[in-house]
């Protein structure tokens, strides 16, 4: 997986994340729960002035943001490497 590309750090795309798989099947009021779909890329630049993140706000700080992706991209960071990336994008 690429960054998105400066200057606004998006790539305009719709991405599918899949993250139905990390959660367990349940029925609310008689429906079942379903995937969420694609989402599109939300721009970075300026990304520190505006949370909740990700289309639903479940993500409150950046941290939780990046272990997210983390998680849900495989990116397999390190600590370190996750620090560093919230610090960059209090920056951009």
């Amino acid at each position: 997986m690429a960054c998105p590309a400066p200057p606004f750090y998006t790539d305009n795309r719709m991405h599918n994340l899949k993250v139905e798989r990390f959660f367990k099947k349940a029925t609310f009021n008689g429906r079942k729960g379903s995937a969420d779909g694609p989402i599109k890329t939300f721009p970075l630049r300026g990304i520190k002035d505006s949370p909740p993140y990700l289309h639903d706000n479940r993500l409150l700080p950046l941290e939780d943001t990046v272990a997210f992706f983390n998680l849900v991209l495989e990116l397999k960071l390190n600590a370190q490497e996750k620090q560093d990336l919230v610090a960059f994008l209090r920056v951009l």
